[in-house]
């Protein structure tokens, strides 16, 4: 028989660690269990292990709002992000409610008995195990744990150096003074590159197209000022405004004003780096926000490559060698290491299957409702940040969204609560569709579609996304409830 529970969250990352601590603040009194697949607390954050992980968004927007950073570090490296998580589990008591080691295989819902059973495979012994629930929250982000993306190079099995994708970094590589290629131009590309420079013979980041890059300092240096006027927790919810703030200001401005956005984002590399590199390296061919931008700690980037300690070099890959790799422009590049940071490829709800009374459901082609629920799925919410802002702003509206249509169900006497689109809403895009990064467009199949208007668009607003989720009524008419018999 399998065990119940009122809700069942799938993923001990920061978003499910997140949900969980609001479901036990704001709907006390829930059974509920978390469903983890790895076998500590962390997500992404206990993934990825290359060199420099660090978050790629200022850590007083990032943190949970109902537990601020407390640390005047603006981007902190992913061990204490890491540690930052698993503390507000346990400070929250939810690290009681984990079961690590459950790959989850299947999620079937029952129209008979209002009910989804949710079935798992423990990894470690291999048996198959069954749970259910009468509402269930996917806390699995959007990167499939299994394999990175890794394009196919022409001449890689000639290569006689060792080949690296970031996601599976190994605990003893010795790069010290080897050479180190590092192809790509994302987040992981542009943190692993200044941290090499240290240990290696010499980097070179190797793109083919330029990214936009924001220089934020290390450190919040207002703190220790306003440390002797103002208690900690006033400086730190005060910083978490600031910055919420900025980012939308620079969102915003990028949307409307790209050309003069450009400008302002190139201006300090060119103050950087001065005559030593040439800036179209540094220029993309797309707008400011069409992809997302990648933060540069105190610049640690630039300041690598005008050391002469690392080079990026804009070019395509012609063929791998025995030593490195020629590029379409002739040059060589004689490499020891070749880091792939060629991105992920997405996988949305852990790549489970979804039935509903048996029947198999294709999710990249429901609508999501309110950016949480799904078009026809009784029962379910998943939790997805923000891409063009902190991951953690949307995923706790989000989370306190669920909790107050857990709590309208139960003072309604409700059993189920589907979102029920209306004909012709269907639109273009997908929940991630506002940027045209290349991880996106090659697994679009993968995302839910996002509609034409009201609460089946995806808004990428926290401002709007707030009074959406935290104040409008539950029942506006696209929930088809039922009531308890």
């Amino acid at each position: 028989m399998s065990e119940h529970f009122d809700v069942l969250i799938v993923g001990a990352g920061i978003s499910g660690i997140g949900m969980a601590c609001h479901l036990q603040k704001e709907s006390p009194g829930k059974r509920y269990a978390i469903l983890e697949r790895r076998s500590a607390i962390g997500g992404t954050w206990d993934l990825f292990r290359y060199p420099g992980v660090r978050s790629d968004s200022d850590m007083f927007s990032f943190a949970y709002a109902f537990r601020p950073w407390m640390s005047p570090k603006v981007l902190s490296e992913g061990r204490l992000v890491r540690e930052y998580v698993k503390e507000t589990a346990e400070e929250y008591g939810v690290d009681r409610h984990i079961r690590f080691g459950l790959k989850i295989l299947k999620a079937d819902w029952s129209s008979n008995q209002n009910l989804w059973t949710i079935t798992a495979l423990q990894e470690s012994t291999g048996e198959t195990i069954s749970y259910a629930c009468n509402f269930f929250v996917s806390c699995t982000g959007y990167y499939d744990y299994d394999q990175g993306h890794l394009p196919v190079f022409p001449g890689l099995d000639r290569f006689k150096g060792q080949t690296i994708h970031p996601q599976f970094w190994p605990e003893d590589l010795d790069y010290r003074g080897k050479r180190v290629v590092v192809i790509g131009s994302g987040a992981t590309a542009v943190t692993i590159v200044p941290a090499m420079v240290a240990q290696a013979a010499h980097v070179t980041m190797l793109q083919r197209t330029p990214t936009y890059y924001f220089i934020a300092p290390t450190l919040e240096k207002a703190i220790a000022m306003l440390g002797r006027f103002l208690p900690a927790r006033c400086i730190y919810g005060t910083l978490r405004s600031v910055y919420i703030a900025l980012q939308r200001a620079l969102y915003k401005g990028a949307k409307r004003w790209p050309d003069a956005m450009r400008k302002f984002m190139l201006r300090p590399i060119q103050k950087m780096l001065g005559d030593t590199v040439d800036m179209r390296h540094f220029t993309p061919s797309y707008n400011p926000w069409d992809q997302r931008m990648c933060v540069v700690p105190d610049g640690d980037l630039f300041k690598a490559i005008k050391s002469g300690k690392a080079t990026i070099v804009t070019d395509e890959i012609a063929t791998f060698t025995e030593h490195g790799i020629l590029l379409k422009s002739g040059e060589t590049l004689e490499a020891d290491i070749v880091v792939t940071a060629t991105g992920i490829r997405l996988k949305t709800f852990g790549g489970m299957d979804i039935t509903l009374d048996g029947a198999p459901v294709a999710t990249h082609q429901l609508l999501s409702y309110r950016a949480v629920l799904m078009q026809d799925l009784p029962n379910m919410a998943f939790i997805f940040g923000y891409t063009n802002a902190s991951w953690t702003l949307k995923a706790d509206i989000a989370s306190r969204y669920v909790c107050r249509l857990l709590n309208y169900m139960d003072s309604e006497g409700i059993a189920c609560a589907t979102p029920r689109a209306p004909e012709g809403q269907l639109g273009e895009g997908n929940v991630m569709s506002s940027l045209t990064s290349g991880y996106i467009l090659r697994d679009v199949s993968e995302l839910p579609r996002q509609g034409r208007s009201g609460p089946w668009r995806v808004t990428h607003a926290y401002e709007v996304d707030k009074t959406l989720l935290l104040n409008e009524s539950i029942d506006d008419g696209a929930l088809e409830f039922v009531r308890r018999g």
